[in-house]
C-alpha cells in the first residue's frame, strides 16, 4: 500500500507537467491549498476517493491512468 502514494504523486506530476498546469492550477479546481497538491506530488498526502476523482477530471484523464 505505501508505494501507491509515491506512484500517485509521480503520474499527478507527469501529466500536471505534460498539460502544462500548475500546482495552483490544480489546486483551484479542487478547491483545497496548493501544499495539499504538493502533498499529493511527494506521496506525504493519501487523497480520498472521491479526490481522486477530482484531480482526474481536473486533469481530463481517468482515475486509472493516475495509479498506474
Amino acid at each position: 500500500m505505501t508505494e501507491i502514494s509515491p506512484k500517485l504523486g509521480q503520474n499527478l506530476k507527469r501529466i500536471r507537467t505534460k498539460k502544462k498546469m500548475s500546482q495552483g492550477d490544480i489546486a483551484r479546481a479542487l478547491e483545497v491549498h496548493r501544499a495539499y497538491v504538493s502533498g499529493i506530488e511527494t506521496g506525504k498526502r493519501n487523497p480520498t476517493l472521491a479526490t481522486l476523482e477530482k484531480l482526474a477530471s481536473a486533469l481530463g484523464v481517468s482515475v486509472s491512468e493516475l495509479l498506474k
